[in-house]
């Protein structure tokens, strides 16, 4: 697999048969083979993870389908060409929490409930799964009221169970450092309660520092190996099953 960081929670995965693009909202995507059929997915309609640009990409890519989670929802408005809408809708799926979809014989689909708005999804693709939170992770700030730290706790152990043990190829998993202290709960959660072998982090604002900070502390000791050292959008991966 050949994995490009384009910026924040966007990444491409490029596999022998399928290219798949993430929460893109801005930045340079790289060229794909107009041979392969591209996958482009969005978590939720937040800014930082959803941008129409991404429709663009059909007039250079027409063998793209586009997997939108539930809480996007297009307008005639958005695009200057009202025809283009139309043909658009064609390519379009859109996705809910706890759903499973099989797109073909090699690609499946699962999604998971976001712990604050749209979906994590779960790819199955010739034997190989990627797991992108999109804004899944342990919300946890310094301000919380008791009741809002357990609330926020119950909905991300409750999605973490479904996932217990899996087996994840690579995944894509928030590290915030807004979140301050608490900026590795999530990720250290993942990565304790799931047989992954690769993890990137993402939705880090552009501080690679808190990268090399999460890899030297001690929660991240048991897996650090197994964390993707980011410095710079384009940054490129060549990874090998597992």
């Amino acid at each position: 697999m050949l994995i490009t960081y384009i910026h924040h929670s966007c990444f491409s995965v490029e596999t022998e048969q399928c290219v798949f693009l993430f929460d893109y909202y801005k930045g340079n995507i790289p060229s794909f083979s107009k041979e392969k059929q591209l996958f482009v997915f969005s978590s939720h309609s937040h800014q930082d993870h959803f941008n129409h640009e991404i429709f663009k990409l059909l007039d250079e890519y027409p063998r793209i389908t586009y997997v939108l989670s539930k809480d996007i929802h297009l307008r005639k408005s958005f695009f200057e060409d009202p025809a283009a809408y139309e043909v658009i809708k064609n390519h379009i799926i859109t996705i809910d929490k706890n759903e499973s979809l099989t797109l073909s014989s090699s690609l499946t689909i699962e999604t998971f409930r976001s712990t604050d708005k749209g979906v994590a999804f779960l790819l199955t693709e010739n034997g190989r799964t990627l797991y992108h939170a999109g804004d899944l992770n342990w919300w946890v700030w310094k301000e919380d009221t008791k009741a809002e730290y357990q609330n926020m706790t119950k909905k991300f152990k409750s999605e973490m169970e479904k996932l217990n043990g899996r087996k994840i190829d690579v995944a894509f998993l928030v590290l915030d450092p807004r979140q301050e202290e608490n900026y590795f709960l999530g990720f250290d959660f993942f990565m304790r309660n799931t047989n992954t072998a690769v993890a990137f982090p993402m939705h880090f604002w552009l501080d690679y520092s808190i990268i090399d900070k999460f890899k030297a502390s001690e929660e991240a000791a048991p897996y650090k190996n197994k964390i993707m050292e980011i410095s710079e959008e384009g940054q490129t991966f060549q990874i090998t099953d597992h």
